[in-house]
């Protein structure tokens, strides 16, 4: 919406005789303007040009300004609150509001989360799935065919370790499959690490006879899988994540190993020193990346070099988009480099993202302490329920299990998205579920509060535009405004931080408005009605932003 009205602008500056490009910038105080537009370039002295830009436009302007004022070399432009009213309230109050076309006829394809087997789905899984989501919504909110998929790792050495284990040390399953697993696996990597070299030959064998497909190993192979595949669905579901297909490692293994002998024939890659196959980066400061092992086993690159190549010849996109955390962008940048030497052309992006820690400090499955997604849900979800039930006690119990659900998921996710991708996270659980500051129930208890509003008020039939005068309402257009372009700008950098950010904003400024001015308390029921409509464009867009988070509101709270 204001990238319309930045459009009228420019024309308007044109008129008055700007010359070359023109950008425009928010002023740093709501007193000085709602659009600035600065003149440097214009002439020697830019402050002098402001000035005689600024009479020229206070003549020849559009209804939607009300005032135009030079403030030093800016000229700065005052918007009528009513007029922006005209053009954003029915706007934002549409569906598809916020939409663009820009991706129209393309196809993106976004891996996430791409979790292995054999393991627990720990915190740092979840956080991928915080990114992956949000990336599906802001690309089909801008008009792409988006195709999501995960590349599970079901047949690297951590399942070689868990399988070694239990067939070692017989171990048979307990209660919870899926959890039992990973706890086999955290017990086999600390039984490993301290046993290294005497259990490092029989890892090997094992490793051989599963890239081999060895009847008697797939078996155990197969079997242990489903425990996890059972389990992981189940939380992709709970998660709101939709994967178009899912590609397991175990399909894509052998075709890498035929990539990694093309390498060869190419001579682009060689055999190191003890026998392995390699490549080297060394030129591009990417050092040695291993393809294959001495023993003949594969590598991730070995995988990764063959699931490239299938996403491509399968789905036809324009770019495939790889999430995973930051320590694997140095892998990430060696993986490009192969596929470029080997004349792949594909666009191949990488987000990496920062760890989670809780205040105890890092996680880490091997070494056992992993921080389970699942209990952290269940102590944030045992926590929100104890507050909710004594806040509510009118409430039946399903309906506080339901809304207690839909605010831990907001908690979890909005936590985890409000942070840029790349940063480092301490999960203070305390200051996620705050009802102050930055916040999913802050946000969320703004449109319940706006709910209620709504309930009371009725959906208002007559709207004077004229009578938006305040401040805080015309904030609040000037937020709605931007909707779209702050969609954009998410897409753009890949980050959903933007839109959390934006949320908050929004839901900041209606609260603060809210505290001001009376909305269903006043004489003139003409202003009941805009204030009405002011206050449901609002709650409809911090509804839909929070949706391309994959993260539902509640009726009240």
């Amino acid at each position: 919406m204001l990238e319309a009205i930045e459009s009228q602008l420019k024309d308007l500056l044109k008129k008055a005789g700007v010359t070359g490009e023109v950008e425009f910038s928010k002023p740093p105080k709501s007193d000085m303007g709602d659009v600035a537009f600065v003149c440097f370039g214009l002439g020697k002295n830019p402050k002098e040009e402001a000035e005689k830009l600024a009479k020229v436009l206070k003549i020849d302007r559009l209804e939607l300004i009300d005032e135009v004022k030079a403030f030093g070399p800016y000229v700065n432009f005052f918007f009528n609150a009513g007029e922006l009213a005209c053009l954003t309230l029915e706007e934002a109050s549409k569906k598809e509001y916020g939409s663009n076309n820009s991706g129209k006829d393309k196809k993106v394809l976004i891996e996430y989360p791409s979790q292995n087997t054999h393991k627990e789905f720990h915190i740092g899984h979840f956080r991928n799935v915080c990114i992956g989501n949000p990336l599906v919504q802001f690309y089909r909110k801008s008009g792409y065919k988006v195709i999501p998929i995960n590349y599970v790792n079901d047949f690297g050495r951590h399942v070689v370790k868990a399988l070694w284990y239990i067939q070692k040390f017989d171990k048979k399953p307990k209660g919870n499959k899926q959890k039992w697993l990973g706890e086999i696996y955290a017990e086999a990597s600390k039984h490993i690490e301290e046993n290294k070299e005497e259990v490092t030959p029989e890892l090997d064998e094992l490793q051989t006879k599963l890239e081999a497909r060895e009847p008697e190993t797939m078996k155990l192979f197969e079997e242990t899988k489903s425990w996890s595949v059972g389990g992981f669905k189940n939380l992709m579901d709970e998660l709101d994540v939709e994967h178009d297909s899912i590609i397991y490692e175990s399909e894509v293994k052998d075709r890498g190993q035929e990539i990694v002998d093309e390498l060869l024939e190419k001579n682009i890659a060689e055999v190191g020193e003890r026998g392995a196959i390699i490549i080297d980066l060394e030129k591009y400061n990417l050092g040695i990346a291993v393809l294959r092992k001495s023993t003949g086993g594969g590598l991730y690159h070995t995988s990764d070099l063959a699931l490239a190549e299938k996403k491509f010849k399968k789905y036809k996109v324009e770019e495939s988009i790889n999430i995973t955390g930051t320590e694997q962008n140095h892998y990430f940048k060696q993986l490009f480099k192969i596929l470029e030497l080997n004349g792949f052309k594909h666009k191949m992006t990488h987000i990496g993202y920062g760890l989670v820690n809780l205040p105890s400090g890092k996680m880490s499955s091997r070494a056992g302490n992993v921080i389970l997604y699942e209990d952290l849900r269940d102590e944030v979800f045992a926590s929100l329920k104890k507050e909710t039930a004594e806040r509510h006690a009118d409430w039946s119990e399903e309906k506080i299990n339901k809304t207690v659900h839909t605010l831990t998921m907001a908690v979890l996710k909005f936590t985890m998205q409000k942070h840029e991708s790349n940063k480092i996270i301490t999960f203070d659980m305390e200051e996620a579920m705050s009802f102050d500051g930055y916040s999913a129930p802050y946000i969320l208890y703004a449109t319940a509060r706006i709910n209620s509003l709504l309930r009371k008020g009725g959906k208002a039939k007559k709207i004077n535009t004229a009578l938006l005068k305040e401040a805080e309402e015309k904030k609040l257009l000037m937020l709605l405004g931007e909707y779209g372009e702050v969609v954009e700008k998410a897409l753009e950098n890949y980050n959903p931080s933007t839109v959390a950010r934006y949320c908050f904003e929004l839901a900041q400024a209606f609260n603060d408005f809210y505290n001001k001015h009376s909305i269903l308390n006043v004489e003139d029921k003409d202003l009941v009605s805009i204030r009405l409509a002011l206050s449901g464009a609002v709650g409809q867009v911090i509804t839909d932003s929070l949706g391309l988070l994959t993260i539902e509101t509640v009726e009240e709270m």
